[in-house]
């Protein structure tokens, strides 16, 4: 049994995350930390075997590696879309994952990095991997808007709808709106269920991150 710790402030991500580990019968997820402080205390007192952490919570990476290499604990980061994987792995960590990976990809990531081997995300989709291998995430993308796309984008990174209103330049009241077609195009009933559903639908994953570069609501 792998143990598996989670570090991320995006409470909503964090627990998409533990939900699509928790299928597999061979991961745990002993503990999850939403600070820096508490990801520092339970790499020392749950001595895991891989830890899941958000690469805003490394100020110092140096430190945090050489924590996790004292308990034996491989590292795999939650960089942001975009960033340079290169500054992590020179840095001792294993594995570098970003927040539209995939269920499939995360869990081949955690025991790859466990039986100490590196994994990288690559940052764009295989173009040999056929759309048909999603056709769930392919035909709910097609559903989406271009503005309800941006929504789901932000649900996923753990925003609240207020916040997601002052990002967009708009009312809460109409982001619970776009929130309440959402839910009925997708087949989901909370933002938990959507960020989940999300995660495991690589085509809607990618499809949502795109529009976090410069496309706002009208």
């Amino acid at each position: 049994m792998l143990k598996i710790l989670l570090a991320d402030n995006q409470a909503i991500f964090r627990a998409g995350i533990a939900k699509v580990l928790a299928v597999e019968d061979d991961l745990r997820v002993v503990a999850q930390a939403g600070t820096l402080e508490q990801m520092m205390m339970a790499i020392d007192k749950f001595r895991a075997s891989v830890l899941i952490f958000s690469a805003s919570f490394v100020p110092d990476l140096s430190a945090l590696v050489q924590a996790a290499t004292r308990c034996k604990t491989g590292l795999i980061v939650i960089a942001e879309n975009g960033e340079n994987s290169a500054r992590y792995l020179n840095g001792g960590v294993r594995g570098v994952v970003y927040r539209n990976v995939s269920g499939d990809m995360l869990v081949d990531c955690v025991r790859r990095v466990a039986r100490g081997d590196r994994f990288t995300q690559e940052t764009k989709p295989a173009a040999a991997t056929p759309e048909s291998d999603d056709f769930v995430g392919a035909r709910v993308r097609d559903r989406l808007t271009p503005k309800e796309l941006r929504i789901v984008a932000l649900i996923v990174q753990g925003y609240k709808n207020k916040e997601i209103a002052v990002q967009l330049g708009t009312t809460e009241q109409v982001i619970k709106n776009y929130l309440r077609n959402v839910y009925d195009k997708i087949g989901v009933s909370d933002r938990l269920e959507l960020a989940l559903f999300t995660i495991h639908h690589h085509i809607l994953a990618e499809a949502a991150a795109a529009t976090t570069e410069g496309r706002m609501l009208q």
